[in-house]
């Protein structure tokens, strides 16, 4: 794409200058946290510095506290595309958000009550519900997968969701094999029997722009620092519910949503961070625009040409490695199903494990993740334990000639 500014993108990010054994480093661990451009190291700083306060006084740093507080839940807003900034609440990541939207669920749910989680999802989506449906009584039904693609088996979401469903719990993308979900078209299902809808977005969110209105869940979470912020979880959910859930707090705590939900002091530098990531992806959609627009205007340009970007060097690299013997590669590949697949790729071989490929990359100076990830159900269910996969992630800094080299490297190292 000759119109991505790729090289005004990587400049912002300092950590991609790292070099190993005289080798470019190649970041290709963004499934498990991308790199910081330095705009957000500089707003992390700054917050500590110069206004580091806890919130609710009159003197300068505390005001410039709420503020803060404020203006990043307003720009969490645009880029989950809610329009009501008090239905995003910030935590320390999105499994602990989860887990206390699960405990505030659970107490609202009974024994006639059934829960569905999928077999593609990161355990943070099925572990905080299995529990949940534990505490309260309640039954677990699992959505199964098509082994060939690890796309959600269209006869299990038929069966799995009916008039006994009060939740489904989804991933918008798996940070395994990389498959994109039918959320909206779950949504729908859902809303069809009275059930709610959470949305694990972690994976999701660097890739594509999230529209929650459009999706028609009631539950979204994702991690600020899996698209270039901070570690920081958000949780977005339908102000109504968020205000009647009976959730765990203090009793000095304020009833006021969404901080009835934010226990304790947070991590505002954090916010500081996620601000700054956002502002970041606004950035660029007003590069490559070169025209004023709105912050969700911005984000939508940004992600469609990420999306573009992104998507090109995926379909790249799965040619490359269809082209090394052995190699075998989890998820979509039929490319008439590209928009189907965020950019991760997992990957076996039957002449040495994921940890030993991922060491002889790590040596090249090449990052990237071998294991299960998280997604323990799905490694489970295609046999893959207890070694996993490698797993290489593409992010929007990442370039054409670094996919070319992992390539090269890695039929070396196979050959």
């Amino acid at each position: 794409m000759s119109d991505y500014p790729i090289e005004i993108i990587r400049s912002k990010f300092p950590g991609l200058n790292r070099r190993v054994n005289d080798n470019q480093a190649i970041f290709f661990d963004g499934p498990g946290g991308s790199q910081s451009p330095e705009s957000v190291g500089d707003a992390v700083k700054h917050y500590l510095l110069h206004q580091n306060a806890n919130v609710g006084m009159s003197f300068a740093t505390s005001v410039e506290t709420d503020e803060l507080i404020e203006r990043t839940m307003g720009a969490c807003a645009d880029l989950l595309g809610c329009q009501n900034h008090k239905e995003i609440v910030f935590g320390q990541n999105m499994t602990s958000l989860t887990i206390q939207l699960a405990n505030a669920l659970s107490r609202t749910w009974g024994p006639d009550d059934e829960v569905v989680v999928t077999r593609s999802d990161h355990d943070a989506n099925v572990r905080p519900w299995v529990l949940a449906a534990k505490w309260s009584g309640a039954k677990i039904r699992w959505i199964e997968i098509n082994h060939n693609d690890c796309t959600h088996n269209i006869d299990s979401i038929e069966e799995k969701i009916n008039k006994n469903t009060v939740l489904v719990a989804i991933g918008a993308a798996s940070n395994f094999s990389g498959t994109i979900n039918d959320v909206k078209g779950i949504c729908s299902k859902a809303k069809a029997v009275g059930a709610e809808v959470f949305v694990d977005a972690v994976h999701f969110a660097p890739h594509s722009l999230i529209d929650v209105i459009e999706l028609g869940c009631d539950y979204l979470a994702c991690s600020s620092y899996k698209f270039f912020g901070t570690h920081q979880g958000i949780l977005w959910g339908r102000y109504e519910r968020l205000a009647e859930l009976p959730v765990a707090k203090l009793r000095v705590s304020s009833e006021e949503v969404p901080f009835r939900w934010m226990t304790g002091t947070q991590s505002h530098e954090s916010m500081a961070g996620t601000l700054a990531a956002i502002e970041h992806l606004e950035w660029i959609g007003q590069t490559i625009s070169k025209q004023n627009l709105s912050r969700r205007e911005s984000l939508s340009v940004a992600f469609s040409a990420i999306e573009d970007y992104e998507r090109e060097l995926c379909w790249k690299m799965i040619e490359g490695l269809n082209q090394i013997e052995g190699v075998k590669i989890w998820g979509v590949t039929d490319p008439s199903m590209k928009q189907n697949r965020a950019p991760t790729v997992s990957f076996t071989h039957p002449s040495m494990t994921a940890e030993e490929i991922g060491s002889k990359l790590a040596d090249e100076g090449i990052f990237a993740w071998a294991g299960n990830f998280y997604a323990l159900e799905l490694s489970e269910t295609l046999g893959l334990e207890p070694e996993g996969a490698l797993r290489v992630g593409i992010l929007h800094y990442n370039t054409e000639e670094e996919v070319e080299r992992f390539v090269r490297v890695l039929d070396k190292i196979l050959s």
